[in-house]
């Protein structure tokens, strides 16, 4: 839980976008954006994307900011996958961003976390991924069964289904069975910058002679663990993909895995953050 908390707020100053702030951006980081002063305004203790008077202008400009700073090294290779940047999740968007640049500026991301449930001999089990190794971020690491950001364009439904299919192959009559159980949300310090995620919870009941597969390269493979094996996991390893563990102590603590009588219930509680309509 700790990995999801760690967030000093001093080390940031504010992302500006159309005088409301939207990101956070790290002061140490503050003398390389001066060579981009045609696009950002770095005085008064912030920095703010000069303005520009449509959605369509602001995502342009800060397309150019992108760009370059992904060929000066300081933000990956951009994915070409946008996410919108809005007051609020489902707001009309001030402009969009391409993914790999979210963190760099501290910007707010969303994304939908699946967890696929067998009830096997009065038991529950939870389908596992483990990512493929060629991953760039978190290779090899154990993931929820499906899991993925929110781009701009889908609903949080198309979205869901979308991801269902790519990463476990379940098909979209199944898949849409799926239940919302809420979300939680995070910040925490990473080297990239900032991540300050929304996660959308759903579970799917699933038959027990399904068995997933992957069809867009991300995972190399599956297993389907008891919960108290899962729980195992998450509390004495490192195993899972850092996120993962939030959205999976959510299952624990909803399910009673873990109850008031552990010893840790009440700073779970207390930690995992999960937001209300205003916030997400």
């Amino acid at each position: 839980m700790a990995e999801c908390t760690a967030h000093d707020p001093s080390l940031y100053v504010p992302f500006v976008v159309t005088g409301a702030a939207m990101g956070a951006v790290r002061r140490d980081r503050l003398p390389l954006l001066d060579a981009h002063d045609d696009l950002l305004d770095s005085r008064y203790g912030r920095v703010a994307l000069r303005d520009a008077s449509t959605s369509d202008e602001r995502t342009r400009h800060f397309a150019r900011l992108a760009e370059r700073l992904a060929a000066e090294g300081h933000v990956p290779r951009l994915l070409g996958e946008r996410y919108a940047v809005a007051p609020r999740f489902g707001a009309d968007p001030l402009l969009l961003a391409d993914r790999a640049a979210i963190p760099f500026f501290g910007l707010r991301a969303h994304g939908v976390h699946l967890h696929g449930v067998v009830h096997r001999a009065a038991e529950r089990w939870l389908w596992i991924a483990r990512r493929a190794r060629d991953r760039t971020t978190f290779p090899g690491m154990l993931d929820n069964m499906v899991a993925g950001g929110q781009p701009h364009g889908l609903t949080l439904r198309e979205n869901l289904l979308k991801e269902c299919h790519e990463e476990a192959g379940i098909p979209a009559a199944l898949a849409g069975r799926a239940v919302a159980t809420g979300a939680v949300h995070y910040r925490v310090d990473v080297p990239s910058g900032l991540r300050d995620d929304v996660l959308f919870l759903y579970e799917l009941e699933l038959p027990d002679d399904f068995v997933p597969t992957n069809t867009d390269g991300e995972v190399e493979s599956f297993e389907l663990l008891p919960v108290a094996e899962v729980l195992r996991l998450v509390t004495e390893t490192r195993e899972f993909k850092f996120n993962c563990n939030l959205a999976l102590i959510d299952y624990f603590l909803r399910h009673g895995d873990v109850g008031p009588g552990h010893a840790e219930h009440a700073e779970l509680l207390r930690l995992l953050q999960r937001p209300g309509p205003d916030e997400v």
